[in-house]
């Protein structure tokens, strides 16, 4: 790809700016100089207060007359839209300005940098939010950006700690991160998802391992040891590839990153890794947590031997430690990652962008941990028609730690069609059968708050669970309990 890093006076334009990637990524380009500027469509979305504090102009409708206007020397495009659908585009495309989609942008940017990818169908953002954490507690000169808003990046995606070091979440979807140039890879996990582009578990997994390929002679595979798919994938690649070194982490790993103790304490995850010394202490529940976190000491430790080690030294001084220590702990996660939207009227309220069996069952596991004198009460929707078909006893069997849970309709994806096999309703039959908790179905998730009223109760812990649009049901329910309008 022959894309260059923009410099200073360089002219980038983004079509579809708001998106968190598109936003983070503008934001990276502007750091190096170059003018940025781009457009949008007009729904306010959480980015429009970044763009407007990075002072980056933006239209909020798609016209022509903006690119003949900005004058760009380079377009950066979301994957939503196209030359046929957009008049921007196609105003660039007539006058044959380069133009990149996103993750192509994204891939030749991390080709300027020593630059580390972090993937898996499961706890990517997390993951790479903690490695951003991690690595400014022990003062490395990193760029970071992730696939939410992390509250230790300050409500952002970035991460702007340095131009030396690169570190990414890379998405597996239509092979998206293949554009990316890796020197270590991260790997959480890879089981069956995105059915209706990998229809089948042998199809993602090979997606994985042609990412791992990328990697250099000398380049790093981090992988979850207690993943049966991660752990395929690496050791699929140490024999293909053996060149590169394979880093386990995990429960089970053996080696530097294996987890030798694990306890919830005081509403805090309390791990302790085989190398590192101490205790290290997080705000944040659940086992899958400490995976990541284990993943993130892994990365942070390979770029500070890297940056600050020498002939028998790990690079890690006793004030690195502590600096990446004190980080981890004050480590609150990130935008739809087991967020806490507050407490009102004794109910906690919670937001998840869990949409993946596991990822949900591991999830509501922590949480029961976490917190074992609330009572556990989840709404879910459910993503995509052909995930939702595909895997239908594995979400019929998540929710076993509920106490009570709320079920809707399908989150429709506009990448599939919808042949009528299942609904929301196919789903909610499925968990009936499942013994213990109460079920419940409202089709429309926003059209659950009366019934959601008559539920909850003080002490209780109300999660909105899924990658759909339910999360509007608990932000609406905790904002009338907060105000005062519900009551006992």
């Amino acid at each position: 790809m022959s894309l260059d890093i923009p410099g200073k006076g360089s002219k980038v334009y983004f079509i579809g700016i708001k998106g968190t990637g598109m936003c983070a990524l503008a934001e990276l380009m502007r750091n190096r100089g170059a003018c940025v500027s781009g457009s949008d469509q007009g729904e306010e979305f959480y980015t429009d207060s970044i763009l407007r504090e990075l002072e980056i102009p933006y239209h909020e409708s798609f016209d022509a007359s903006h690119i003949r206007a900005a004058q760009p020397s380079v377009v950066v495009y979301s994957a939503a839209y196209s030359p046929e659908s957009n008049p921007e585009m196609a105003e660039a495309q007539r006058q044959g300005i380069p133009m990149y989609k996103y993750t192509d942008a994204l891939g030749a940017y991390s080709a300027g940098f020593d630059s580390s990818g972090i993937t898996g169908v499961h706890g990517k953002t997390t993951t790479t939010a903690l490695a951003g954490t991690l690595t400014r507690g022990a003062g490395l000169p990193v760029q970071v950006l992730a696939g939410s808003a992390v509250d230790a990046f300050g409500g952002r995606s970035t991460l702007n700690l340095g131009d030396k070091y690169f570190v990414a979440e890379t998405c597996e979807y239509r092979r998206h991160f293949l554009s990316f140039h890796p020197k270590r890879i991260i790997l959480t996990s890879v089981e069956s998802d995105h059915q209706d582009y990998f229809p089948t578990y042998r199809d993602i997994r090979e997606a994985f391992m042609e990412y791992g390929r990328l990697l250099p002679a000398g380049g790093e595979l981090i992988y979850c040891a207690d993943d049966p798919g991660a752990s395929e994938v690496a050791l699929s690649l140490k024999r293909e590839k053996p060149g590169i070194t394979i880093v386990p982490y995990g429960f089970s790993a053996e080696g530097a990153y294996g987890i030798v103790s694990f306890e919830t304490r005081d509403e805090r995850t309390v791990m302790r890794l085989r190398s590192f010394p101490g205790e290290l202490a997080m705000r944040v529940p659940g086992r899958h947590t400490a995976l990541n976190a284990a993943a993130a000491v892994a990365l942070t430790s390979s770029l500070v031997k890297k940056e600050f080690g020498g002939a028998g030294s790990d690079g890690w001084s006793e004030e690195r430690r502590e600096g990446a220590r004190k980080a981890l702990e004050e480590f609150s996660g990130s935008r739809r990652r087991s967020e806490i939207l507050g407490e009102a009227a004794g109910i906690l309220f919670m937001d998840d962008y869990g949409h993946h069996p596991t990822a949900i069952k591991t999830t509501l596991a922590g949480l029961r941990d976490f917190y074992p004198r609330r009572r556990l009460v989840v709404s879910f929707m459910s993503h995509t028609y052909t995930r939702t078909a595909a895997l239908l006893d594995e979400f019929a069997s998540s929710f076993e730690n509920v106490d009570v849970l709320i079920l809707h309709k399908i989150y429709s994806s506009a990448r599939e069609v919808y042949d009528g096999s299942v609904t929301g309703k196919t789903l909610f039959e499925e968990v009936r059968k499942k013994p213990g908790g109460h079920f419940y179905y409202v089709d429309e998730p926003e059209d659950g708050d009366e019934l959601l009223f008559k539920i909850l109760e003080p002490g209780d812990l109300f999660i909105t669970m899924g990658a759909g649009d339910n999360w509007r049901l608990g932000k609406k329910a905790f904002a009338r309990y907060r105000q005062g309008e519900v009551r006992k």
